[in-house]
């Protein structure tokens, strides 16, 4: 009977540890926000709140979080580079711009081992988001090395959505391969899964987005829009570039204004600037963009990536789409105003259906074996589908 009494209590007892364990894991699991204002004032929810806050610099405030914080930047210009190595949401205010002024070498290529002057530096983590912030290198105050970089996921992964990300040139000399918005890498057998959302990227030496090699998985969509410098001597631009093993979906973005001042006819051009750059990749797919005003729209070197329902426009020098490799899909694009051809095909098993060309010489320039060219229009181009007589668009990958 005693036995049988006590049962109760120890039910009790038992609902009660249940209770508490739920309790302290909601706790652990609990998301702060850490508020970081220039004049050491703002609260959560109010930047201009008289309410006092520890944090004047945004490495200050990362240095304090825990996991998962969101760390709210208020208006102002923070003059710092910034590293993150825990899941993290740094959100700006409207104003909030992140301005480092002189830079430095604050990490290393995982491919070359090269210095690099990074703005903000993702390294080896998960789940770190940046929004809604300027990303802006003009005092940059560098040469050529190390090579500067606005946003870089190294062996990381999160989202970087609706950010400005600009001036990336470097200001003491012109630099062929440095000056980039967004960098996004793996090796070692690490793994980058970024997703790309609504930035706009502007005023870089080399390149908008730079994602490569094995491990690196991209999305880069909804409304991106990379302006290159048009016209430009000091390097060889490429709008958005996924290579060397690379993979991912550039979807829905705008990409105009690519041009190397180098590349001014087939004959004379060693090199060109391209919108949107494959190189050395399989399985990418190149969809429901805008890209306009480069030397390539599209260049692809690779196999099995497809190239859909793109409105292609203004090609300067070579092709609207230039295709290297094997089993890649050309479908339902509209290409206009193409000074080589609307498509250049070298490669074979691949497809090139559907689309619609109007001015360019020629339509598509092909070469290779069972290719399937079928259901293209033709208007304003008076030979639509030779062989193949050109070397077609000459490309300058970054890595």
């Amino acid at each position: 009977m005693c036995r049988h009494g006590r049962k109760p209590g120890y039910l009790f007892l038992a609902f009660m540890i249940a209770v508490q364990v739920v309790a302290l894991v909601r706790s652990a699991n609990a998301k702060s926000t850490l508020v970081v204002a220039q004049d050491g004032l703002g609260s959560p929810t109010d930047c201009d709140a008289a309410t006092p806050t520890p944090y004047t610099t945004i490495a200050a405030a990362v240095t304090a979080a825990g996991p998962h914080d969101v760390i709210k930047i208020c208006p102002g210009v923070y003059d710092e580079q910034i590293v993150v190595t825990k899941p993290l949401t740094l959100r700006g205010e409207n104003g909030a711009v992140v301005k480092p002024s002189p830079m430095v070498a604050n990490t290393t290529s995982l491919t070359t081992g090269n210095p690099l002057a990074v703005v903000i530096l993702v390294d080896g983590v998960r789940d770190v988001t940046i929004e809604r912030l300027t990303i802006d290198g003009a005092d940059n105050g560098l040469a050529c090395t190390p090579s500067l970089f606005g946003l870089f996921y190294r062996n990381a992964s999160g989202v970087a959505r609706d950010n400005v990300i600009t001036n990336m040139r470097p200001g003491l000399a012109v630099c062929p391969l440095s000056g980039t918005g967004v960098l996004v890498q793996s090796a070692a057998g690490g793994v980058s899964k970024v997703t790309l959302e609504g930035n706009s990227i502007h005023d870089y030496q080399k390149n908008g987005v730079t994602a490569n090699e094995v491990g690196t998985d991209v999305r880069i969509g909804k409304r991106n829009i990379v302006t290159g410098l048009g016209s430009t001597s000091g390097s060889v631009q490429n709008g958005i570039q996924l290579a060397f093993g690379a993979t991912g979906v550039v979807e829905d973005n705008v990409v105009t204004n690519n041009l190397f001042a180098g590349c001014v006819s087939v004959d004379v051009c060693s090199v060109n600037a391209t919108n949107v750059l494959i190189a050395a990749s399989t399985g990418v797919r190149v969809s429901d963009n805008v890209l306009g005003h480069s030397q390539t729209g599209v260049s692809v070197g690779g196999d099995g990536n497809a190239i859909k329902h793109n409105v292609i426009f203004d090609t300067k020098v070579f092709d609207g789409v230039a295709l290297f490799g094997n089993h890649n899909e050309v479908r339902d694009n509209d290409i206009t105003r193409s000074d080589e051809s609307g498509v250049f095909v070298d490669g074979d098993q691949n497809k090139i259906e559907g689309n619609r060309i109007n001015e360019a010489p020629v339509g598509i320039l092909k070469s290779g074996s069972g290719n399937v060219i079928a259901g293209n229009q033709f208007f304003n181009t008076p030979t639509p589908d030779p062989p193949a007589q050109s070397l077609g668009s000459r490309a300058s990958p970054q890595r």
